[in-house]
């Protein structure tokens, strides 16, 4: 059996600055290394809410090729300073202290990556209209679920049932470890 492969140099930066900061609700590895695939076939601007201390922005970073633009929101200013720390010489990065929806005149997005644990307000609704025709929503921290509609701690998921069914996207729940799945969405 092999070892994983290497994390990107700027990826453990940011885990290291997560440490520090006693933060420890990141992105997974799993997550970030599809963060990182899809952001390599995106140009224009990139966006994330819930910067947290960054590594999601780091993985999307890592994945760049092009002179993509990289913009992350984070509310807790102190989460938002520790992260922009990590980019301070990166120009195609940009981490504000801010609530998500001062990110909505930076569109439209290439690709949006969001927690799903994010508030109820960052539904398909409110989100759809900032991702441009053919970009790409990811939404990560589900649980994997077997049946439809989707049930998740005794009810219907309708965060989930929305993304998957909604007519503007075309969407894929997709296991990216046994006990967890990310909702990938490309706007039509």
């Amino acid at each position: 059996m092999s070892a994983p492969p290497e994390l990107p140099p700027i990826v453990s930066r940011a885990f290291d600055v997560s440490r520090k900061a006693g933060y420890v609700s990141f992105c997974r590895n799993e997550t970030g290394r599809l963060l990182a695939t899809l952001a390599a076939t995106r140009q224009g601007t990139l966006a994330e809410f819930g910067t947290g201390c960054g590594v999601g922005t780091a993985w999307l970073r890592s994945g760049v090729q092009t002179d993509a633009r990289i913009i992350s929101a984070e509310l807790d200013a102190k989460l938002a300073g520790a992260a922009a720390e990590i980019f301070v010489d990166d120009p195609s990065v940009e981490v504000l202290a801010a609530d998500w929806s001062t990110l909505r005149d930076q569109g439209p997005f290439s690709l949006l990556f969001l927690d799903s644990g994010t508030p109820s307000e960052v539904g398909v609704d409110s989100i759809a209209e900032l991702v441009e025709s053919g970009g790409i929503v990811v939404l990560d921290d589900f649980v994997p679920c077997e049946m439809w509609p989707p049930i998740t701690g005794g009810r219907v998921d309708t965060l989930r049932e929305q993304w998957l069914t909604d007519e503007r996207f075309t969407a894929v729940e997709v296991m990216i470890a046994p006990d967890a799945s990310a909702i990938i969405a490309t706007r039509r």
